[in-house]
């Protein structure tokens, strides 16, 4: 009889498998991402966390520079430094901004529309991105100093490097707007720290050189004001020198960064190389020195190779020696328990003897006087006896030997030397238990 059964939906059909395949959204997949777009310039988003503190450092020290420090310095050089360091400021502000606003791509690349994505580089098809002087991304063709930028996926023009400062390459279109940058940023940095230490040594020296301003006349000894002259901000000699301390740390750093720069770039162009070409001249050096010390160290000199050939034979001297030491004790070891074992032996078999022979004749073991027999009767006996006791005697050892040797004791040779001592070990138990023995009758 059947019973009808409503089906069972299985819970594994009703659950979401995990797939391994890749999805596919539309014409697009999800598990290769698209290739970036190029970047136009250095306002192309989003922008890098340095090229964010650069613009914060150069909002600062204009800030402070020229609305707190300058005011404060003596009448004329209160105008002298805002005229110098103003100059210095402004121009580093233009050709920064030039810098990052010029697009350095090749000609042939900016030729092209920028909406679309470069097709991913192919390594099983193409061993670099430039072949020929033709880039395989771009797709034009390009001169012989164009380097493919891998972070703006671009081919630029008489290639030098990529500042992360300016968030833009720098080649042949924007190399001495951004060199001017850079010098112009050192001056004003260096300037604006020689007013900070003016400062600050003038507010310990002499403070009534740095109050020359006439709002400083309705006001104490003890209050500073910032932000001279158009909105004057009363401040104490604590701030000012807690602000000035933190400026003239930040702008030694600054410093020391920027004269890092200013002065490789000078090193490059007395040498009429770009940074990249100066970075593949360093590298193919290190190589070069690297090779050549691998070659000293897998040629070595005549004295080192007598060296060699002698070390073998005396290695193996030791060698020998350290092994022959080291069996002659473990054989030593061995030769002890050996002995041991032989005595234990060698006793319970002369009691089995002794006790054998007293039941067929006490005469043979008497301590008394030697008996006089005739040859061939009791001396016959008497020798087959002995010759049988001694048989028997060796056999109990050669079965005692080889029980040790395989079960108890592990087996030791000398692959130089035959094992002399143990047998000598044997022969003097053996002559020492047959002195021990009663002599036999004759």
């Amino acid at each position: 009889m059947l019973l009808n059964r409503a089906p069972v939906e299985m819970s594994c059909c009703t659950r979401h498998l995990r797939r391994t395949a890749p999805t596919h959204a539309g014409s697009h997949n999800e598990l290769v991402p698209p290739a970036p777009q190029p970047q136009r310039n250095g306002w192309s988003l989003p922008p890098t966390t340095m090229q964010l503190v650069a613009w914060f450092t150069y909002a600062y020290f204009t800030i402070v520079g020229f609305g707190i420090f300058i005011p404060l310095l003596p009448s004329p050089w209160n105008s002298v430094s805002f005229g110098v360091v103003g100059a210095a400021f402004f121009l580093h502000l233009v050709t920064h901004i030039a810098s990052v606003s010029v697009d350095p791509a090749h000609p042939n690349v900016r030729a092209k529309n920028y909406s679309s994505a470069l097709p991913t580089f192919d390594k099983g098809k193409h061993k670099h991105v430039i072949e020929n002087d033709y880039c395989t991304l771009c797709e034009v063709e390009v001169g012989p100093k164009a380097k493919h930028c891998r972070t703006c996926n671009k081919c630029i023009a008489d290639f030098d490097h990529h500042c992360k400062w300016l968030n833009t390459c720098i080649g042949g279109r924007n190399y001495w707007v951004f060199f001017v940058t850079v010098v112009t940023a050192t001056a004003g940095v260096f300037l604006l720290i020689l007013i900070i230490l003016f400062i600050f040594i003038e507010h310990f020296v002499n403070p009534a050189t740095l109050r020359t301003a006439p709002q400083f006349e309705s006001v104490q000894n003890s209050t500073w004001l910032v932000f001279l002259p158009l909105a004057p901000v009363q401040s104490s000699s604590s701030g000012l020198l807690g602000v000035a301390g933190f400026t003239l740390l930040l702008g030694l750093f600054s410093l020391a960064l920027l004269v890092h720069l200013l002065g490789f770039h000078i090193y490059i162009l007395f040498n009429k190389v770009s940074t990249y070409e100066h970075l593949q001249r360093k590298t193919k050096r290190q190589v070069q020195s690297s090779g050549k010390a691998e070659a000293g160290f897998k040629q070595p000199s005549p004295d080192s190779e007598d060296t060699r050939k002698e070390t073998p034979s005396e290695t193996s001297v030791e060698c020998e020696l350290t092994m022959q030491i080291e069996t002659s004790k473990l054989e030593y070891t061995d030769e002890r328990q050996l002995a041991s074992r032989l005595s234990d032996a060698i006793c319970a078999e002369m009691k089995r003897i002794k006790s054998s022979a007293s039941g067929v004749d006490h005469s043979y073991y008497s301590t008394g006087s030697s008996t006089h027999v005739m040859p061939g009767t009791v001396g016959a006996t008497t020798s087959d006896e002995s010759l049988s006791w001694t048989d028997s005697f060796r056999a109990a050892i050669r079965q005692l030997k080889s029980e040790t040797s395989v079960e108890d004791t592990p087996v030791h040779q000398n692959p130089l030397s035959s094992s002399v001592m143990i047998t000598t070990v044997e022969d003097h138990q053996l002559s020492v238990d047959t002195q021990s023995d009663p002599p036999l009758s004759q």
